[in-house]
This record gives structure tokens, sequence and C-alpha cells, in this order.
């Protein structure tokens, strides 16, 4: 499942999205994480990117200068002022590859006419794009050669520390960065030792410092006045989900207390008048009949109730609701919860319809004979995993419906994410950051 654009706003609201680095870091496993990998991967690509960018520009702007006298030049100007634009497009695509939060768009304008010069003329008049070029030249001039800088003494040195053991066996000394020279083995392991606290120690500045420049190439490549829109954007559709949940539980309500108990008064009548009805004639028989219409009138009324807001999950949370879920599904389940209590009812919802909409798919197209249901409440967060043993080759784009139950999780600031390499197994995983709001019963 990929990233979604939305030309209304600056942020492309993602059908899977990553914890940030920041909630990762105030974590107790990030150490054992990837963020830490993903932390020095995003720093070092921005070194090397950051050095190409430079030589570019430089390039661009000598030999365009030099040139320029002659017309020759002034393509090649041009071409520099507009590189800016495919930096801000690797740089935008680094920080979604790196999970760091939500991405600015591009702001820039579609041409009203066809044709080179147009489009020329149209980027050239935009902020946009001088403000991409702006941060094109600061990546070259400055934000690379600190993330080098980072990646080498937060990364680098712990490293060559680590490493000094097999320094010695290979050369029989080993220079501790530059400073200071070891051939004993004693030495060697006490300098090794010396290196694991500042490995930790890195991995955290690492994240620290790939948070910072996340941040600032995000505040510099959006528009102004982008954090309100992106606030408000937020918080408008977190108002249409507790809208909808609302509209559900009243549907849900009015359906339960209004026509069902109509249809089981309607089923007791009929039953009443099959027993008043003189037995073997036309009457009993289509009372008879009217009778068990009625009464599957009335089982696909409740299985359409159980359907829109459970009353098992609104009553005993979440965990009763997966094994009540587990127990109409028509392939076996195995479920494997570990839920300490009450979690918040979005939350909960949202999990639920995940698990129903996963049974179904599982039923419909996997061919798998048992599913497991795993997963709990751990390090702040709600993690459920359904496994299939099925065919695999799932997607979210062939129409499983996953998407919106993705829209629903991202919304609050979950993470799903599908695995269905073909041959199988199928793991669907989702993450919801939250707090119990009741201990278990």
């Amino acid at each position: 499942m990929s990233a979604q654009a939305d030309s209304a706003g600056p942020y492309p609201p993602s059908t899977v999205i990553s914890m940030t680095v920041w909630q990762a870091l105030s974590r107790r496993g990030y150490l054992g994480s990837v963020w830490p990998w993903r932390s020095v991967a995003f720093l070092a690509g921005g070194a090397v990117f950051g050095a190409v960018v430079l030589v570019v520009i430089v390039a661009g702007a000598v030999v365009g200068g030099v040139t320029a006298v002659v017309l020759v030049g002034l393509p090649l100007l041009v071409l520099t002022a507009l590189c800016g634009i495919p930096v801000a497009a690797v740089e935008r695509w680094r920080l979604r590859l790196a999970g760091m939060g939500p991405v600015p768009l591009a702001q820039h304008r579609v041409p009203d006419a066809p044709g080179l010069t147009r489009w020329l003329t149209v980027r050239l008049e935009e902020a946009a794009t001088w403000r991409e070029l702006a941060y094109a030249v600061l990546l070259g001039l400055v934000l690379w050669p600190l993330d080098a800088l980072v990646v080498a003494f937060a990364a680098g040195v712990p490293l060559f520390l680590l490493a000094t053991p097999l320094l010695v066996a290979v050369d029989g000394e080993a220079k501790v960065v530059k400073l200071w020279t070891v051939d004993t083995w004693p030495g060697a392991f006490g300098v090794a030792a010396a290196g694991v606290p500042l490995l930790v120690l890195g991995a955290y500045a690492l994240g620290l410092a790939a948070g910072a420049r996340a941040e600032v190439a995000k505040a510099l490549l959006s528009a102004p006045g982008d954090g309100e829109r992106v606030t408000e954007l937020v918080r408008s559709r977190l108002r249409l989900v507790d809208a909808f949940e609302a509209e559900r539980r009243r549907i849900e309500r009015d359906l339960h207390d209004g026509a069902q108990q109509r249809l089981v008064a309607l089923t007791m009548t009929l039953g009443l008048a099959r027993l008043d009805a003189p037995p073997g004639g036309t009457l009993a028989e289509q009372l008879a009949k009217a009778h068990g219409e009625a009464e599957m009138v009335l089982a696909d009324l409740r299985e359409l109730i159980h359907g829109i807001h459970p009353k098992v999950l609104a009553d005993y949370g979440l965990e009763a609701a997966v094994a009540d879920a587990a127990d109409r599904s028509v392939v076996p389940v195995d479920v494997e919860l570990d839920i300490p209590g009450r979690l918040p009812q979005p939350v909960e919802t949202a999990a639920y319809f995940v698990v129903c909409e996963a049974l179904a798919n599982v039923a419909k197209h996997s061919g798998a004979s048992r599913v497991t249901i795993g997963g709990g409440h751990e390090d702040g967060r709600l993690v459920l995993a359904v496994r299939d043993d099925g065919h695999g080759g799932a997607s979210a784009a062939h129409g499983t419906g996953l998407t919106g139950l993705a829209d629903r999780v991202s919304v609050l600031d979950g993470r799903l994410s599908l695995s269905s390499p073909p041959g199988g197994p199928t793991l669907l995983r989702v993450e919801i950051p939250c707090r119990p709001t009741e201990p278990r019963a």
C-alpha cells in the first residue's frame, strides 16, 4: 500500500503511516528497532546526495556564468535555477522512505497552456521554485557536511573502537581515533568496551539528528501556513471519524430497538397464528412459510446490526469481540490476544473492523485452512497480527477493503501493513498508539 497524494492539503494522507523518530526515541525498544538504522541511512544518504547537489550547482553556475557572454550559458543557468525541483522531489522521497512523518507536497501550479516556454515561465514565476532552489543550495553548502559529521562521530567512532581488537589482530596495533596507539590485547579490549556505551549514545544522537534534519527539510519544503492547515486537516479527519462512529451507534440502536423488536413481535404473532390455524390446510402452509421468512429476515437483521456496531465490543471490549468474530469465521481461527483492559473506543472499533475485514478476505480469497490472530498491548501501542496459511498474493490495490481501514487507522496515528508474497503466508499487522482506559475486569 502506498501513500496517496491529496491536492487539497500540503501532506499526503498515507495509507501506511509509520511512527515518527520522535515517538520512537521515547520508547524503551528504540535500540532494538529499525529506527537507528533508518536514521543512519537517512543521514548518510543526505551526505552523499548533498555532495552531488553541490557539484551540480557549482558546475552549472560556473560554466553557465562563463559562457553566458556568448548566450550559450543562459539555458544552463536556467536549468541550474530549476535544479531545486528535482532536489526537493528526491528529499521528499527520502523523507517518505525513512518514515519521518508527514511529507510536504510540491506546491507547483499546473501551466494554463501547453508548451515548454509556458512551463518554464510558470516555474520561474513561482515562489516554490526559488524556495526549493534555496533548499538545494543550503543542502549543498551546509546540511550535507553536518550529516557527514554526525554519522562519522556518532556511528563511525564507536564502530572503530569496537573494531580495535580486530585491527590489533591484523596489524599488531591500532591507532585509536588518530590520537594514541594500542598494541596490547588488554588495551584493545578495553577500548572496545568503551565503544559499547558510545555506540548506544550514538544511536540516540543519530535519531535526534535525523529527526531535526527531517524537520528542517519539511519546514523549508513546505509553503508558509502549511503547519496550520495540516493541524486543521488532522483535526477535521478526527471529527469525521467520531461523527461516523456516533452515526453507526445511532443506526445500530435504532435498528435494535425499533425494526428488530417489531420483527420479533411479528414472528411471535405468526407463530401464534400457526397454532390457531387448522392443520394441513392452505392457510397453515402460508402461515408456516411467512413465519419462516420472518425468522430469516430477523436473523439477517441481527447479523446486520452486529456488523454495524457489535454489542459485545461495546460491552466487553476488543478481546471478547475478536473471540466472537473468530467463533463466527468459516475458517478455523486461533486467538492469542493479551490486552490488559479496555482501550479507547476509536482504537477498539478500528482494530475490530480490521480483524473482521481480514477474516472476510481470508474466507473469500486466500484458500487458507487456519488463521492466527495474535498481539496485545506493548510499549504504549496496540499490536494486532492476523496470519493465515493461504496461497498469498493479497494486495490492497485489488479492492480488498483494506485501504479504507488503513485510512481509519492512520487517523489514530497508527500503521497498517500487509505482507502477502505469492505462495503465502499472508500477514496483516496493525499498530495503534494508545493507553488502556480501564483495567481488565
